[in-house]
């Protein structure tokens, strides 16, 4: 145990690739490593990137770590692609776009399967951000799914949150039925070089002039054109990125999201921990047979459940 944390603290690239597959196995040792790093994290500055399908994330993040790296920020993305529901396996469409990046030794990029978790992140995300933060680096980007509507998980573990758009998708409504304008921190325009992209813009500002919490709030959400292939506005998006850094630093901000951060974790351990009592406390075939007595209308639901709770301890019974 003692070996790999050491390693893994003095940059060792294998430790932390080690690390990160023991979490998303979810190896018994996992959390008992992460525990020792915990007090060596919190350093970094997260970063989730997010929008819809199509929107351009993935070419967004690769010059964004090339931009990183010119400033010589040693950097860490997670990026995670969606579980097929019929075969359980996923494409990591992610890690091939970004194999121009892989060689540099600063950069540690791991693609992760969402497995079916919704808020499109991985249930492995936030420990393998810790994992990375304890390594060195910052900052650590964290590409999700980019499945619109479900997208707002990443607030719980980013600190910045870029919500990209794309022209002519019409993303600007999926924001409002989606609360995606809540959970932003700067909108990025992507492919500014197609029409449509001042438009988007415009749309994008007036909706965060409706915004009544926005308007009070000391930070002025930007809207950023990029063009990924051209390469045009990275580097302003890497400023606004680090301007928000500081503000969050300066206001206390970074503190408070800390804490909703440690209160979401805490609850999602604890929940892990339940159904794992679960699993170990109903056999599948029980499973099976509560199942069908309840489709029979044998049973119902609501009683089966307060009986399970009471066996696995929840209800003080």
């Amino acid at each position: 145990m003692q070996n790999i944390i050491e390693r893994l603290l003095q940059g060792d690239r294998r430790a932390l690739a080690r690390m990160v597959t023991l979490i998303e196995n979810e190896a018994p040792a996992a959390s008992r490593y992460l525990a020792e790093l915990h007090r060596h994290s919190g350093n970094a500055h997260i970063i989730g990137v997010t929008g819809s399908p199509g929107a351009g994330k993935s070419t967004l993040v690769a010059r964004l770590v090339r931009e990183y790296r010119r400033r010589e920020c040693k950097v860490g993305v997670i990026a995670v692609d969606p579980t097929s529901p019929f075969s359980g396996g996923a494409i990591l469409g992610d890690r091939i776009r970004m194999m121009e990046l892989a060689g540099d030794p600063n950069i540690f990029i791991r693609s992760m399967a969402s497995r079916g978790n919704l808020g499109g992140l991985s249930a492995s995300t936030r420990d393998a951000v810790r994992a990375m933060d304890a390594a060195g680096y910052d900052p650590i980007i964290i590409e999700t799914v980019g499945t619109g509507q479900a997208e707002v998980e990443v607030m719980r573990t980013a600190q910045t949150v870029f919500v990209v758009v794309a022209p002519g998708m019409g993303d600007d409504i999926q924001a409002i039925k989606a609360g995606i304008l809540e959970i932003a921190d700067i909108f990025v325009v992507s492919k500014m070089d197609k029409p449509g992209a001042d438009q988007t813009v415009a749309e994008l500002a007036m909706l965060l002039s409706l915004d009544s919490n926005r308007k009070q709030a000391e930070w002025r959400i930007p809207i950023i054109k990029t063009s990924a292939v051209k390469e045009q506005g990275i580097a302003e998006l890497v400023d606004a990125a680090q301007k928000h850094r500081t503000y969050l630093q300066e206001s206390g901000m970074m503190q408070s999201r800390a804490q909703r951060q440690v209160r979401s974790e805490l609850q999602a351990l604890i929940l892990q921990a339940v159904a794992k009592s679960l699993r170990e406390a109903v056999s599948e075939e029980e499973w099976h047979e509560l199942i069908d007595d309840i489709t029979k209308r044998e049973r119902d639901p609501y009683s089966v459940a307060r009986e399970l709770e009471a066996r696995v301890g929840l209800n003080g019974a």
